[in-house]
């Protein structure tokens, strides 16, 4: 784990990992949610829902076709844009999905991904599903497929 960072401010669950692409070809990945299945560490993302626009910008609404224990499907809208720098979205729970890229030079990035559940409209919810420590899990699967991406292997 020498190329990751841990911080853990309250509430806020979050990692950071040194990728070895460029922030551009980090953030085309993320600003097109059909590619978001190949680097989900939390195993839940399964496709896109029909109408969901190809690539994301601010403000924009899509829906995914989700799995935890039983499908269902969520909409989300993008709160957050700055291309090549920072995008995140939320759906009704109020909580947001966040990713940072900070470049270090042309081929690497230190990508932070962020579960902000400061405005969920149900924080007891997240509390009893013990969303933070699930939720550092996958942060961190996550973090690591991105990297196997960047590196050109297929994730695991």
């Amino acid at each position: 784990m020498g190329n990751t960072r841990q911080m853990s401010p309250s509430e806020l669950v979050q990692a950071s990992r040194l990728i070895p692409a460029s922030a551009s070809k980090i953030f085309e990945l993320l600003a097109h949610p059909a590619q978001h299945v190949v680097i989900d560490g939390s195993g839940t993302v399964k496709d896109v829902q029909q109408r969901t626009p190809e690539r994301l910008f601010a403000g924009a609404r899509f829906g995914m076709q989700m799995r935890w224990g039983l499908p269902y499907k969520i909409l989300n809208e993008v709160v957050e844009f700055e291309s090549d720098r920072r995008i995140a979205w939320r759906h009704f729970g109020g909580h947001v999905w966040r990713y940072i890229l900070e470049p270090v030079d042309a081929e690497r990035t230190w990508v932070t991904e962020q579960f902000d559940p400061t405005h969920s409209r149900a924080p007891l919810v997240l509390r009893l599903m013990r969303a933070s420590r699930r939720n550092q899990a996958s942060i961190d699967a996550t973090l690591l497929r991105l990297e196997q991406w960047a590196a050109g292997r297929a994730p695991a």
